[in-house]
Parts: C-alpha cells; sequence; structure tokens
C-alpha cells in the first residue's frame, strides 16, 4: 500500500474547506498554526479571521500596540502564542524588509516557531519536503505501526521524526503533510476513532492487533499544581480597580483584578486575616457585600480554584501598594486584555455593561 497516495485520494474527498488552505501566503499559513496550537478549529477559526481582518500583512501586525493584540488574543488562552507571535512579526520586518523568510532554518529562527510549525509553513507555502509531526501526526503513525516508543521521549521524538520524514511525498509535501494531519483530526481522534472509515484500516498495525487505545504511548504524566485565587473586586465610587500582571507567572501582560493567592480554599472570616489583605487594607473599613465561587478553571499545568470577593470601600485606598493597580470605570473594561476567568465573572456581573452599582 502506497500510504501517500492513499491519504491524498481520502483528503480530496474528506478535507474540510478552510481559509488557511488552497493558498500559499506565509503569513496567513502562520497565523493559522499559532492559532491552532492548543486550539480546537472552530474556536480558532473566529481568532484567525479578526486577524487577518485587523492585521493583514505582517507589517501591520509589527507596528500593532502589543495591548491591542492581546485583546484580539482574549479567550484563546496560552497568550506566550500572542506575545511570540508579536515579536516573530517584528523580526520579519526588522530581519527580512518584511518578507515571509522562504527556508526551514530561517523560518524555525523566528520567535515561538519550533520544528513541526516550521515544517509546516515551509511545506504549506513553499513547497518544501519537510515533513510535519504534531500530535495528530504522532497518533496516526503510532497506531499504524504500533510503536510503544513513548512520544514524549526524546527517543520517540526523533524516531517519528524520521519515519514521518520517510514516508513523506517529497513531490507533493504540502497535501501529502496536510492529509495526514487531517486524517488524525476527523478520524484517527484521541477518543473513539473512526477505524471502520480510514483508509488505512487494512495497514493499521494497532487496529488489527484489537490495541488502538493502547497508543500513542506517552512515558510523563504532566503534574498538575492546584492555586488558591482569592480575586476582589475593589469599588469606590463607581470605579474598581485592576492589576497589570507582569513577571513569569502565568497571563504575562493580561489585566486581571488584586488577587490575594491562599494555599488552599478560604473563607471570607480568614482571608480578611491574611497579610495579602492587611497589605490591601491596613485597618481601613472595607465592606464584603458578596462572595462567588467559580467552577476550577483548568489551565494545562495548573487547576485554579477562583473566588471573587465582591468589596466596597468607604474611602480613598491609602496604601503605597494602590500604586501598581489602575482605576477604571465599568464601561471602558472593553479596552483592557482580560484572562477568561475574569472575563466571565465580568460577564456574569455585568461590569463590562457599565451597570455595575455604585457604593
Amino acid at each position: 500500500m502506497d500510504i501517500s497516495k492513499v491519504l491524498k485520494v481520502w483528503y480530496q474527498k474528506h478535507h474540510r474547506q478552510l481559509p488557511w488552505r488552497k493558498i500559499n501566503d506565509p503569513y496567513k499559513i502562520w497565523l493559522s498554526e499559532i492559532i491552532l496550537q492548543q486550539t480546537r478549529v472552530e474556536q480558532g477559526l473566529p481568532y484567525f479571521n479578526r486577524f487577518v481582518s485587523d492585521y493583514p500583512t505582517v507589517r501591520h501586525l509589527a507596528d500593532a500596540p502589543e495591548q491591542d493584540i492581546m485583546k484580539l488574543w482574549q479567550g484563546l488562552g496560552y497568550y506566550s502564542r500572542a506575545r511570540n507571535l508579536h515579536a516573530a512579526a517584528k523580526m520579519i520586518v526588522a530581519d527580512y524588509q518584511g518578507v515571509f523568510p522562504k527556508s526551514f532554518e530561517n523560518i524555525k529562527s523566528l520567535k515561538g516557531i519550533g520544528d513541526y510549525t516550521a515544517a509546516a509553513i515551509a511545506s504549506f507555502a513553499y513547497n518544501l519536503p519537510h515533513a510535519v509531526v504534531d500530535g495528530n501526526v504522532y497518533r496516526v503513525l503510532a497506531r499504524l505501526f504500533a510503536i510503544p516508543t513513548p512520544i514524549d521521549s526524546s527517543e520517540g521524538k526523533k524516531d517519528f521524526a524520521i519515519l514521518a520524514q520517510k514516508l513523506l511525498d517529497k513531490k507533493d509535501p504540502a497535501i501529502h503533510n496536510q492529509a495526514i494531519m487531517e486524517l488524525g483530526a476527523l478520524v484517527c481522534k484521541p477518543i473513539r476513532p473512526d477505524c471502520e472509515n480510514c483508509p488505512l484500516i487494512l495497514k493499521c498495525a494497532a487496529y488489527n492487533i484489537g490495541e488502538v487505545n493502547r497508543f500513542p504511548v506517552k512515558a510523563n504524566r504532566i503534574k498538575v499544581t492546584n492555586r488558591y485565587f482569592n480575586y476582589l473586586m475593589i469599588r469606590h465610587k463607581g470605579n474598581f480597580y485592576l492589576n497589570h500582571r507582569n513577571g513569569n507567572d502565568i497571563w504575562r501582560n493580561l489585566f486581571d483584578l488584586p488577587m490575594i493567592e491562599t494555599e488552599k480554599a478560604t473563607t471570607p472570616e480568614l482571608l480578611v486575616k491574611t497579610s495579602g489583605w492587611r497589605a490591601l487594607f491596613g485597618h481601613q473599613l472595607v465592606h464584603i457585600e458578596k462572595v462567588k465561587i467559580f467552577k476550577v478553571h483548568k489551565l494545562s499545568h495548573q487547576h485554579l480554584h477562583t473566588t471573587f470577593y465582591d468589596v466596597s470601600m468607604t474611602s480613598a485606598p491609602k496604601s503605597a501598594i494602590w500604586k501598581k493597580f489602575i482605576k477604571v470605570k465599568p464601561q471602558s473594561i472593553e479596552n483592557y486584555p482580560i484572562p477568561k476567568i475574569i472575563e466571565l465573572y465580568f460577564q456574569e456581573e455585568s461590569v463590562a455593561y457599565g451597570t455595575m452599582k455604585k457604593s
């Protein structure tokens, strides 16, 4: 069986119509690849369309303020992708006169681009013979050949890359790569794969030994950290306060609310006794008017247990720590990029629509 030929025949009949396909514009292909990292197509498609509309060329993207890019990215998560996207656009303008580089090595040198993304851009835009190896491809190959080597091991990454390159149709790498990725997305799915409609079923070793769900093999489980965020919606004379996140923690350069992190779930009675509370308010008179507990917000390596405290102050804050917060009116919240959990809270409390009650 000519695996590549079978894949391409299947692809021509069954592939999804998506705006980054059947084009060779490296900028739009790059945008799609970065957006679709850790993101489903259905979720990423409207973001792709908005980015192309707002930033039609790499120069437009490079010249945009980072806060505008982060705002447009809001809701997609993994915000380092947006920061890297912006940094890479600036590199293309500075180092390549605004023209997207055409070699695998130069593409890979851009911020946020690794082997997979470089291979995807090189093959889709320039039809260069570089095999893509993403999660879909790992899954297809691991099942097709019943490969026991863990895909998250150094040996596995090397072996799968060699195998993918060996199977690649060097004369038509763009369609081959898209076909094997599409098969993994639509048929050879992680859970309940549609084996009966797979064009490679007769070749699939995992299927023939009845062990499809055993593959691909992973060696390491991701350790998940539980964190407890106590957010403070602090209101004073119709305004509230935002915190600009920086450093190396999650959501860098986004805006959230003042927050006290505790080692475990707490109560209002215990929260007011913490050093974080004292640093914010000291002996100032404040009122906790409402407490809202959100369901656990799951990130790739962290589970965030979030509780929101609706707090009102009778006088303006006095502590020097307040200099790092930004005082805003409810109707201006649309101007700030915020994490999804904050957006959900604002929507439930109608904060973004200027209907927050005044203290």
